[in-house]
């Protein structure tokens, strides 16, 4: 009896678990930082090469893979991993570490990298039942302003053929091995930086009335910077405004000429976020020049929200469940994190969802971001296999 393309699919991620495993491996031992990721790239052009997919390089490393299959314009569905690491120094003892000196794949990107290269072997061999066009979005840069999805979207990832839709997926340590989670709508936060810098007379400490104090109106600033949010924001809507970084002064009797503040603001509202950008140059102005210092505000617009379109991401929930079972898929969370896939959701319909990757009973806990981050591997299969199946069936019936 022959197998049906789910089934097929089932069937090839998990013949091909093993040789993606070693694929992420291999990628997980060389991580390259954001816009820097030569190698990465020419390691994904051989392996599209090696399954006969043709791509081209855009935005110095980026990498976009054409799969096309019977009607190929009858749709196009685009499929986005992202690259890059982090410069983070790796403490996990794997046969697999970072050689890379203080840079590390602590976000995941090479799971997902893993994960779209496994879904595309295996689109690539049913691209004769596959109905439309599969478009591979391996993108640099997430990490990093301005977003390697605004980039590439600048040099016309998004057009011949242009998508009818974008899927990706991001692992997930809060969320045990063998899960998938959705969300319609917003999901994850937009990322603006914020950089201060507060100039004034110094002075002696003993003598406070001879200078403008610089440390006492940075302080001052920051908590009333806490109050736009808490005042001018519709309390229905999440937003975060965070001063990460105070630097000023050097001994214990100097009061400094200048202090540098930065920090992070993240909304779920966009017209929100730029009343909020309106709110911040005001206050910060208006309240520092009034204690008798000048000031240097800038903010640097980083990545809108992640809007997940309501239509695709139903369609795409529904299939994973069809794929995995609806036990083993459920609502995720509304997360003040920040994507670039963003760019693309404000472009074309978008689903984002998220990945599995925990396991307490082997000690996989650890958070993104962290020296000690690490997956259970079982998610690859499912990764990839799941992916194929959405990129496969995604705006058609679900039938098989």
């Amino acid at each position: 009896m022959a197998l049906s393309v789910k089934e097929t699919i089932q069937a090839l991620a998990k013949q091909y678990r093993n040789e993606f495993i070693t694929v992420r491996h291999q990628l997980h031992a060389h991580p390259e930082l954001s816009y820097e990721e030569y190698e990465t790239s020419k390691y994904v052009q051989s392996k599209l090469a090696s399954y006969g997919i043709e791509f081209e390089v855009k935005a110095n490393t980026g990498v976009i893979g054409i799969i096309r299959g019977k009607n190929p314009d009858i749709r196009v569905i685009a499929l986005r991993a992202d690259m890059d690491a982090l410069p983070i120094t790796e403490e996990n003892e794997v046969d697999y570490k970072s050689v890379n000196k203080g840079v590390m794949h602590a976000c995941g990107h090479d799971v997902h990298t893993t994960i779209l290269l496994g879904a595309s072997k295996i689109l690539q061999e049913l691209k004769g039942e596959l109905e439309g066009t599969i478009k591979l979005i391996f993108q640099p840069g997430e990490e990093r302003n301005p977003g390697g999805a605004s980039l590439l979207i600048k040099e016309g990832v998004l057009e011949n053929p242009k998508p009818d839709g974008i899927i990706g997926l991001h692992v997930h340590p809060g969320l045990p091995v063998g899960r998938l989670s959705f969300r319609s709508g917003r999901v994850m936060a937009s990322a603006d930086e914020i950089y201060i810098t507060i100039k004034g007379a110094g002075g002696h400490a003993a003598a406070p009335h001879l200078t403008a104090d610089t440390i006492l109106i940075a302080s001052q600033l920051i908590v009333s910077l806490q109050q736009i949010i808490s005042r001018n924001r519709n309390p229905l809507s999440p937003s975060v405004l965070s001063i990460c970084s105070f630097q000023g002064g050097t001994t214990t009797n100097v009061i400094p000429s200048e202090v540098k503040l930065m920090g992070t603001f993240r909304a779920m509202d966009e017209t929100w976020r730029f009343k909020a950008h309106e709110l911040i140059t005001k206050t910060t102005t208006e309240l520092v020049h009034a204690l008798g210092a000048e000031i240097d505000l800038k903010i640097d617009v980083g990545y809108p929200t992640v809007d997940n379109d309501a239509q695709l991401t139903e369609n795409a929930w529904q299939l994973a469940e069809e794929f995995v079972g609806k036990e083993n898929v459920e609502e995720t969370e509304i997360r003040m994190g920040a994507e670039d896939f963003g760019y693309y959701t404000q472009q074309i319909p978008g689903c984002f969802f998220r990945l599995g990757v925990r396991n307490e009973a082997a000690g996989i806990i650890h958070q993104v971001h962290t020296p000690k981050f690490n997956i259970d591997e079982n998610a690859i299969e499912m990764g990839m296999g799941v992916m194929a199946w959405l990129g496969f069936s995604c705006f058609l019936s679900s039938s098989e």
